[in-house]
C-alpha cells in the first residue's frame, strides 16, 4: 500500500474508533458476556486495525471486522490462559463454537446491542449511581475523570462504583438483555434518567474546550428513539421530545468564532425546524396521555421557547406556570432556580433575584456555577455592578467549561469598562 493510502487507513482506524468504538463494544459485551473481557477484546481488535488495514487496506464493514476480530482475539487469551486456569478452556471452547454467528450478529443485532447492555447497566440490582456511572463509562465512553465531575465527586470514587457494579453484574448474573415487557416500566426510569444525564453531558458539557459534544447528544437520541420504538409510554415520548427540542438549537448556541450565545441572543433561523417539529408532536403526544412526568413537563418549557418566533414574543407566563408544577412532581434546587430565573423574566430581576438570594442562602446550590451566574446577570440588569462582578467572579471560580469561562470573562470585563 502506497504512503497515502497507509495514512489514510491509520485515519480511518481514527475515524471508525470515535464513531463506532461504543458500539463494538456494546456487541462483544454480548457476545463474550463480560465486560472486562469485552474491553481488552476492543483495544486488541483497533490494536490489530492499526498494523492490517494500512496493509491490507479499509474492510468493506469496518464494525463487523473490529467485532469478528476481537470475539476471536478474545477466545486465543482465553485459551492462553487455560493453561493456569482449566475453567477457562471449555468458555474459549463455548465462544469458539459459536464464533461462525459472529458475522450474522454483528450484521443483524448491533443496532439493540446499546440498548441492551444500557438496561444490563441500569439493572436494579446496581445502586443508582453506579448505574449511571456504569452506563456512561461503557455506554458513551467517558473517562472517569469527566463522569467525576459531571457528578461533583472524585475519579477514584467513580472507578470504585464501576468496579463494584462490573463485578455484581458478573457474580449475579445479571443477563444481557432487554427485559420483558412486564419487567421494562419498573426498570425505566433509571434508563431514562441515564439517557437524560448523557444527552446532557453532549448538549452542556461539564468540562473541556468545546461547549457540546455532539456525538454524546446524537447517541442518546438514537437510544431515545430506539427505546421508544420498544415502549411508547408518555415520559419515553417527553425524554425524546425534550432532547429534539434543545438539539434543535445546537447550531446557535455558538458564534462562528466558538463563543457561547445565550437562548436570547440566538439567531432562531438557524434551529432545526424539523427537530423542532418532531420534538413539538411528541409533547402534544406526551402531554395528551395525561400521565406527566418531568421529562414531559421540561419538554413543554423546551416547546414554548421553540413557538416564540423571537425572544421578546416568550410567553413567560406559561412556563413559569410548568415551573411550577415540576417543582411539585420533581423538586429540586436546580428547578426551584430556573423557576426563579423564569419569574425574573415575567416579573422583573428584582423577583428573580429575591428567590435566587434565598436559594443561595439556604446553601443547596453554593457550588451550582449556573446560580451565580444568574445571580451576577440580575444584579447586572439592576445595575448593582460591585455584586454583579463578585458572582460573576465566584461563577468562574466554579466553572470548568472553557466556552463558558470565556463568556464569564468577557460579562466581567463589560463591567469593568
Amino acid at each position: 500500500m502506497s504512503g497515502d493510502s497507509a495514512e489514510s487507513a491509520r485515519g480511518a482506524v481514527d475515524a471508525v474508533y470515535r464513531s463506532e468504538s461504543r458500539r463494538v463494544l456494546a456487541t462483544l459485551i454480548r457476545l463474550l458476556g463480560d465486560f472486562d473481557l469485552a474491553e481488552e477484546a476492543l483495544h486488541d481488535a483497533f490494536t490489530a486495525a492499526v498494523e492490517q488495514w494500512p496493509r491490507d487496506g479499509v474492510p468493506g464493514n469496518p464494525r463487523a471486522w473490529l467485532v469478528s476480530t476481537g470475539r476471536f482475539k478474545a477466545i486465543d487469551a482465553l485459551r492462553r490462559r487455560a493453561r493456569f486456569d482449566t475453567s477457562l478452556a471449555r468458555l474459549a471452547e463455548d465462544l469458539d463454537a459459536g464464533a461462525g454467528d459472529a458475522a450474522g450478529a454483528a450484521g443483524e443485532d448491533l443496532e439493540d446491542d446499546r440498548l441492551r447492555l444500557i438496561f444490563t447497566c441500569c439493572h436494579p440490582a446496581l445502586p443508582p449511581e453506579a448505574q449511571v456511572a456504569l452506563t456512561l463509562r461503557e455506554v458513551c465512553g467517558l473517562t472517569t475523570e469527566e463522569i467525576a465531575r459531571a457528578f461533583l465527586t472524585t475519579a477514584p470514587t467513580v472507578a470504585q462504583r464501576i468496579v463494584r457494579a462490573k463485578r455484581k453484574i458478573r457474580d449475579a448474573r445479571i443477563p444481557y438483555r432487554i427485559p420483558s415487557r412486564e419487567d421494562l416500566p419498573g426498570r425505566l426510569d433509571s434508563v431514562l434518567r441515564v439517557l437524560y444525564l448523557v444527552f446532557t453531558e453532549g448538549y452542556a458539557a461539564s468540562s473541556g474546550p468545546a461547549l457540546t459534544r455532539a456525538d454524546l447528544s446524537g447517541e442518546a437520541i438514537r437510544l431515545g428513539r430506539l427505546l421508544m420504538a420498544l415502549l411508547p409510554e408518555p415520559e419515553v415520548a417527553g425524554l425524546l421530545a425534550l432532547m429534539l427540542l434543545h438539539e434543535s438549537r445546537r447550531a446557535a448556541r455558538t458564534s462562528p468564532a466558538g463563543e457561547l450565545v445565550l437562548l436570547a441572543d440566538q439567531e432562531r433561523s438557524l434551529w432545526n425546524r424539523d427537530q423542532i417539529a418532531e420534538g413539538l408532536a411528541l409533547v402534544e403526544r406526551a402531554l395528551s396521555s395525561r400521565r406527566v412526568g418531568p421529562y414531559t413537563l421540561q419538554a413543554a418549557i423546551a416547546a414554548v421557547h421553540a413557538e416564540a418566533p423571537r425572544a421578546a414574543a416568550t410567553n413567560w407566563d406559561r412556563i413559569v406556570g410548568f415551573y411550577e408544577v415540576l417543582a411539585r412532581v420533581d423538586p429540586s434546587p436546580v428547578v426551584d432556580l430556573n423557576l426563579a430565573v423564569a419569574i425574573a423574566m415575567r416579573d422583573g430581576p428584582a423577583a428573580g433575584l429575591s428567590l435566587i438570594d434565598a436559594l443561595l442562602a439556604r446553601g443547596d446550590l453554593r457550588t451550582y456555577p449556573l446560580a451565580h451566574a444568574a445571580r451576577a446577570d440580575l444584579c447586572r440588569r439592576l445595575g448593582r455592578t460591585a455584586e454583579a462582578r463578585a458572582s460573576y467572579e465566584r461563577a468562574l471560580v466554579l466553572t470548568r467549561q472553557e466556552t463558558e469561562r470565556r463568556f464569564l470573562q468577557k460579562r466581567l470585563a463589560e463591567l469593568q469598562s
